[in-house]
């Protein structure tokens, strides 16, 4: 320790003729306690899968429990037919059930009339099961999911969204997983179905492999996944029931991942799994400004989730010390200060530094971010893309992605502060307010 601090003496004394260099060294700590670490964990997740990938005989002896996929339906029209045939074209030799939930069938009756059409072509799918469940009263997501939770019949319990389509071994991937008695939840992949519609949605393609993809594999080798996303979410039915399915509210998936961690403590054997095979495809907002709606939503509600319904909840006593820790670190720093840091500190550097430093110093953290980016997505494509030649496409707006990063960070930190003095999270597309209002806090 005593070694390191005099090198840091050393090299300060060194530059301290050159107080241009001494600005731009701001940026180090902040760079190292903000950024590295996470990529650090990412990249070894990579590199774990890949040395058992090669080391590791493939053993998959046969395991072909009933499945129920629950969809929730919401204006989608004839769009929801492209979900459930995915589902019935699956190669799985088990039962597969399919529940596709219509919320509010009377605003929404072209969607229950598209499900409707898919009765004709059912007996050309062996072991595949199609129910349509009407709801009158639109109740939200959360009703939804919970409606076909009761009515679900197999022990492994799909809650999918009326967007996505699915490849054809998602759920025969994903199932193997359950063959290990403490695995609890099961991800995988979302990619971008839409992604040649616009700019912006080759950037989101870009961050679902960089975050969904690589990110994920990575947290899922230290038994840590943040997530499990509401539009693919994979779960053992028993234990969905036992903790007593979802809870009213926004941010749905955030809530019962948090909800599942806070069993960790008493059976530190449970798992949240990734699949790198389980591959899904979801639309992504299309314009600039569909995308800072949705984003508004999902980091408002980051805060919610973090502040009010879980407030009590977040200890070592009930997660462990691990998920404590990790969700301290990426939940809190990462995703709530890190934002308001990224602003604060570019602001304060406009103001203090000449303008010349300033452009030095923002080129660097540029060429920081891009070389951290450009690892990061030779990782993901030499060892993870199923489709390397659809993948390397994205190579092309690679310079741009830290701008949309920086965009992002500093959209996000609004979207918290909407959040905290003008309850954002009342505010939402995914259940009326009535819902959200009587629902649990």
């Amino acid at each position: 320790m005593e070694s390191l601090i005099q090198a840091w003496y050393v090299f300060r004394v060194t530059f301290a003729h050159y107080p241009d260099v001494q600005y731009v060294l701001m940026l180090i700590p902040f760079v190292l306690f903000f950024e590295l670490p996470l990529y650090f964990v990412n990249w070894m997740g990579v590199f774990r899968f890949a040395i058992k990938e090669a080391v590791e005989a493939p053993h998959t002896p046969p395991y072909y429990p009933q499945v129920t996929c629950a969809i929730t339906c919401y204006a989608e029209g004839k769009a929801v037919q492209n979900t459930v045939i995915s589902l019935l074209e699956q190669i799985y030799p088990g039962h597969i059930e399919v529940i596709a939930m219509v919320d509010g069938v009377q605003k929404n009756i072209a969607t229950y009339r598209a499900l409707k059409e898919l009765y004709a072509i059912m007996p050309r799918y062996s072991n595949r099961t199609l129910t349509i469940l009407p709801k009158i009263q639109r109740g939200g997501r959360v009703s939804s999911l919970n409606a076909g939770l009761s009515r679900a019949r197999g022990e492994i319990f799909l809650a999918l969204d009326g967007d996505t389509s699915f490849d054809n071994r998602m759920i025969h991937s994903a199932v193997l997983h359950f063959q290990n008695p403490d695995v609890v939840a099961v991800t995988g992949p979302m990619r971008v179905r839409n992604a040649k519609k616009s700019l912006i949605t080759r950037m989101q393609d870009l961050e679902y492999m960089l975050t969904m993809q690589i990110g994920k594999l990575g947290f899922a080798k230290l038994n840590v996944i943040n997530n499990v996303p509401g539009a693919f979410g994979i779960f053992r039915r028993t234990f969905l029931q036992k903790i007593g399915g979802w809870n009213t509210g926004t941010a749905e998936d955030l809530d019962l991942t948090l909800r599942i961690k806070k069993y960790h403590s008493r059976y530190p054997h449970l798992r949240i799994d990734f699949e790198p095979l389980a591959v899904s495809h979801t639309d992504v907002p299309e314009t600039f400004k569909d995308f800072l709606k949705q984003r508004l939503r999902w980091d408002g509600d980051l805060w919610y989730i973090y502040s009010n319904k879980h407030k009590y909840g977040i200890s070592p006593a009930t997660m462990g010390w691990k998920n404590f820790i990790f969700l301290l670190w990426y939940g809190i720093l990462f995703q709530i200060i890190m934002p308001f840091a990224i602003v604060i500190y570019t602001v304060y550097m406009a103001i203090v530094l000449p303008l010349h430093i300033f452009i030095l110093s923002m080129g660097l953290v540029y060429a920081f971010y891009v070389c951290l980016v450009l690892i990061q997505y030779l990782l993901y494509l030499v060892v993870i893309s199923d489709r390397k030649w659809r993948d390397c496409s994205a190579f092309l707006i690679l310079p741009l992605y830290p701008f949309f990063q920086f965009i992002a960070r500093v959209w996000s930190a609004f979207a918290i502060a909407n959040q905290i003095f003008n309850k954002g999270h009342l505010d939402s597309a995914m259940a009326p307010l009535w819902v959200l209002k009587k629902g649990k806090q």
